[in-house]
């Protein structure tokens, strides 16, 4: 397994708990497919730098897990699908 860092914006509008519904189903997602989540940051609500979906702000949150590399591909395919995740990045870290 690899080492990967993940930070997605959740839209502005949904508020704490139900923000913390999408981290679960967030989690469940890395589960589901095999890996396992090391660390969970949420950052709370912040100004974007440019608008997204009519968006000036969202919740960020970074998530840090381990995964096969083929299932790198479903997770991205997933979160493009997830309503509330506006922006998602997903890095390889270094050993």
């Amino acid at each position: 397994m690899r080492s990967y860092e993940m930070v997605f914006i959740i839209h502005p509008e949904i508020d704490g708990d139900n923000a913390e519904g999408v981290i679960t189903d967030v989690k469940d997602l890395i589960a589901r497919n095999d890996g396992e989540v090391t660390e969970v940051e949420p950052w709370g609500l912040r100004k974007l730098a440019y608008p997204i979906k009519k968006q000036q702000e969202g919740r960020y949150v970074l998530i840090e897990f381990d995964l096969e590399p083929q299932n790198v591909a479903e997770i991205e395919r997933v979160l493009k699908l997830t309503e509330p995740v506006i922006r998602h990045l997903i890095i390889r870290l270094e050993s």
